[in-house]
């Protein structure tokens, strides 16, 4: 497909924004419009074919929308239906799913991992629970820059990542790291009695309703999927070639559903975030202790609390998840609001922009970076768009990060 047409294509989706799944809320009305039109021009910006966004204020869904395409060759509409991958912000899913076998008293999260998984490593055995939901865990990862250490299968993978040493005392640093989130769905699975996938679905997607909600990667074949899209160069290009966009593809194995394996919607992720606030996943409490960043050995406060990256605190507390560089979801609970951005596109990186699209939620003006867009015609998407380098790439196609 000739470059022109293509953006030709992806501006004409752009004009009709798909309706939203929300109720109209006259009092955010105008930052509804704000935010429609400040995500439709950063779409254009950065060359993202397809998007959702879900903004929740004050418990209740306030907007919620779909625009571009979905699959540009075949002009497939992007609508609030569509299902998106989260990547690494399945994470935040799973973290919840701890705090729930800790409440119910199935797990001690400042409990050794041997405790649940005594077959391990005897230098994993005393990495703490909550250790590997914050990244701190110091153990091996069971990726590398190729995916699956090894190139194989997850069985052969886990026998490499069990053999090699620790890279760090448990506690000692943050690094983020897939192995935790294996030895996660590990514990859910034995400490609940049921598969990591089906506890998943039992407490939490039949609880808040989110049947569009799924585990799977690229390859599956999955009803109603953004196709992935980037506009970073193939291996094959000559230097300095033309960007062009171009399929995106990534391998997520049942192994690694619990740090990056599922595929939603924005506004059932919103669902998940309003039952979340509303204490129907957990108890107020243990949301707030979900929350808190996870101490280091220094007492430094780490990068992520149980699950969730820690976005920021100040001027007060910012948490949510992020993952393949094309989706995100940001909460600011002392302002009860909550942002989800999917898209198709990696590289886009909506954790970048979220808290531009926040801002007209939380004052009634928009902040200056926020406001700039306001009024002004849609430019043409560029080619290639905005910020995207042809130097730069994130991590491998068959990296579920």
């Amino acid at each position: 497909m000739r470059a022109r047409s293509l953006r030709a294509i992806v501006l004409a989706a752009l004009v009709l924004p798909l309706a939203c799944l929300a109720a109209p809320s006259t009092a955010w009305a105008p930052a509804n419009a704000q935010a429609r039109q400040f995500v439709q021009r950063t779409m254009q910006d950065k060359g993202i074919p397809g998007l959702q966004i879900a903004v929740v204020k004050d418990g209740a869904m306030v907007l919620s929308e779909a625009y571009g395409l979905a699959n540009v060759e075949n002009a497939v509409q992007a609508t609030p239906a569509t299902r998106f991958p989260l990547n690494s912000a399945t994470k935040a899913f799973t973290g919840v799913a701890m705090a729930q076998l800790a409440q119910a008293g199935r797990v001690d999260l400042q409990a050794p991992v041997s405790r649940y998984l005594p077959d391990l490593p005897a230098a994993w055995g005393k990495v703490r629970v909550r250790q590997l939901l914050a990244h701190t865990s110091g153990l091996p990862d069971i990726l590398d820059a190729q995916g699956l250490l090894g190139g194989g299968s997850e069985q052969a993978a886990w026998a490499q990542v069990t053999a090699l040493p620790m890279e760090a005392e448990p506690g000692a640093r943050y690094r983020y790291n897939q192995t935790n989130y294996v030895l996660l769905a590990r514990i859910i699975t034995r400490q609940a009695g049921v598969p990591y996938a089906q506890y998943m679905a039992r407490h939490q997607f039949d609880v808040v309703g989110m049947p569009r909600t799924t585990f799977g990667d690229s390859y599956d074949l999955t009803a109603d999927a953004a196709t992935i899209y980037s506009w970073f160069p193939r291996r094959t290009d000559a230097p300095g070639a033309p960007a062009r966009l171009s399929h995106w593809f990534y391998d997520v194995s049942p192994e690694l559903w619990a740090g990056a394996g599922l595929l939603t919607t924005a506004d059932e992720v919103g669902r998940w975030l309003i039952a979340l606030s509303k204490g129907q996943l957990l108890k107020p409490a243990g949301v707030h202790r979900m929350w808190q960043p996870e101490r280091l050995a220094s007492g430094a406060d780490g990068a992520w609390a149980a699950g969730w990256p820690v976005m920021g605190t100040q001027p007060s507390l910012q948490v949510g998840g992020i993952g393949g560089a094309r989706a995100a979801f940001v909460v600011y609970p002392e302002q009860d609001l909550a942002v989800v951005v999917l898209t198709n596109l990696v590289g886009a990186n909506p954790q970048e922009f979220i808290a531009q699209v926040a801002a007209f939620y939380q004052s009634p003006s928009a902040t200056p970076a926020a406001r700039e867009g306001d009024g002004a015609p849609a430019a043409p998407m560029a080619s290639p768009p905005t910020g995207v380098s042809r130097a730069a790439r994130p991590s491998p196609a068959g990296s579920p990060r």
